[in-house]
């Protein structure tokens, strides 16, 4: 299996960047946007995953089929995601 050596300076700056963001998550926390402050929190959430995913576990220099284990698995969290949300949106219909 070939390695790709990833310079110091990129996870310094990866570093930075996930800092930024919590610092933003915070900052986000402390401001009034309504039903938009979970949204903005998830949406940040979601960014920092992704660079997490890509760079630490180092699937942007992967084979093609690491990206399919990739999205196969987001593609199984969205279906868990939806049943669950099923059953919870649909609990007060029962009378």
């Amino acid at each position: 299996m070939s390695e790709h050596i990833v310079p110091t300076r990129t996870y310094y700056t990866i570093f930075a960047i996930l800092m930024l963001c919590t610092g933003l998550t915070v900052a986000i926390a402390f401001v009034n946007l309504g039903a938009m402050n979970i949204v903005a929190a998830l949406a940040i959430a979601a960014f920092k995953a992704t660079i997490v995913v890509l760079f630490f576990m180092h699937v942007k220099y992967s084979t093609r089929l690491t990206w399919a284990v990739v999205v196969g698995s987001l593609f199984w969290l969205g279906i868990l995601l939806a049943l669950t949300l099923g059953d919870y949106l649909t609990r007060g219909w029962i009378t």
